[in-house]
């Protein structure tokens, strides 16, 4: 990563979060986990209270957009953000 630029910044009251828009330079698309590092480190938000929605990039191109959402703690970020379909059936009892 050469550079990090935040594109936009606003604070979301009612969902307790504040949601960012940044650019990176990297050679691949980076992974959520390092996009989580990344934003971690530039806003001092542990990386459990992230949640990246998108990593979008164009052909060709060496810069990626990050939209993310920097949640208040890792309880409010668990009950506002969707769970993923294999977490609710790893959650559910298995039916006979």
């Amino acid at each position: 990563m050469k550079f990090l630029k935040v594109i936009s910044e606003k604070e979301n009251p009612l969902f307790k979060r504040k949601e960012v828009y940044v650019e990176i330079e990297s050679e691949s698309v980076p992974k959520k986990e390092y996009a989580e590092k990344i934003i971690s480190e530039k806003f001092s938000t542990p990386e459990e209270w992230i949640a990246i929605k998108k990593i979008d990039g164009r052909f060709g191109s060496r810069i990626f957009r990050i939209t993310a959402s920097l949640y208040h703690s890792k309880e409010i970020k668990e009950q506002t953000e969707p769970k993923s379909k294999k977490t609710v059936q790893a959650a559910a009892p298995p039916t006979q």
